[in-house]
């Protein structure tokens, strides 16, 4: 989003402090009712040709603890880290990306081993379990440009995947309401702070973690047995 560095300087000022204000509140609200929908994307018929060393891939979609936490459960995943996408180094931190106005996304990077999941399985998880492809700058509770759902692909064979896959969303019927998930380019990923890395397995009683995210790592073991693992893969360090 480019309209933030438009503002003029001292109204930026204001909204970054203002928003700082309310910094605890982003995906910390605990909403009064939970029950995300659950999707059954279809498969890929676009196969993901990735092999042999480890790969990294991005995925924007709401709140990232609820994304690490989901690909923190699938078998292959080696590491899950939350953090930032796109915008700058200076405004890369909570307090500032959750005012809306740094350009960031809130988002997760994920490391795997295409032998084990591919790219294509990831994601069929994540429109299936993670993120609703149908909201345009929310998800869930969170509303806003930083909650933004968007594949972030890292190289031209995960490009090739994530936009036929898109396409084939589009056909599929799944969904009722136009796709507006989008392909945004690779940009620089900022790690998040220590506190949010795996932030479900610290916070397993937190209310948003109980409505909101609990729920998506029940619906990944239900409806993809073959590829949940039932302990979470903590970010070692």
């Amino acid at each position: 989003m480019s309209r933030a560095p438009s503002l003029p300087s001292k109204l930026r000022t204001f909204l970054l402090a203002a928003g700082a204000a309310m910094a605890l509140a982003g995906c910390s609200i605990a909403p009064a009712v939970a029950g995300e929908v659950q999707y059954d994307a279809p498969a890929a018929e676009r196969v993901s040709a990735e092999s042999g060393k480890l790969r990294a891939a991005i995925f924007a979609g709401g709140c990232f603890w609820g994304i690490e936490g989901i690909f923190s459960h699938v078998k292959g995943v080696k590491l899950v880290q939350s953090g930032y996408h796109g915008g700058t180094a200076s405004t890369a931190t909570y307090k500032q990306v959750v005012t809306g106005l740094t350009d960031h996304a809130e988002a997760v990077r994920v490391v795997y081993d295409p032998d084990e999941i591919r790219y294509d399985e990831l994601l069929q998880i994540f429109f299936s379990v993670g993120a609703d492809p149908t909201l345009l700058n929310r998800q869930g509770p969170d509303v806003g440009a930083h909650y933004r759902t968007a594949l972030v692909p890292l190289g031209p064979e995960q490009r090739a995947v994530a936009k036929a896959y898109l396409a084939q969303m589009k056909k599929s019927g799944v969904w009722d309401k136009p796709i507006v998930a989008a392909i945004e380019p690779h940009k620089k990923f900022y790690l998040a702070e220590d506190y949010h890395q795996d932030f479900m397995a610290k916070n397993p009683r937190h209310g948003y973690i109980v409505a909101w995210d609990r729920p998506k790592v029940e619906a990944l073991a239900r409806m993809y047995p073959e590829h949940f693992r039932s302990e979470f893969l903590r970010d070692a360090k």
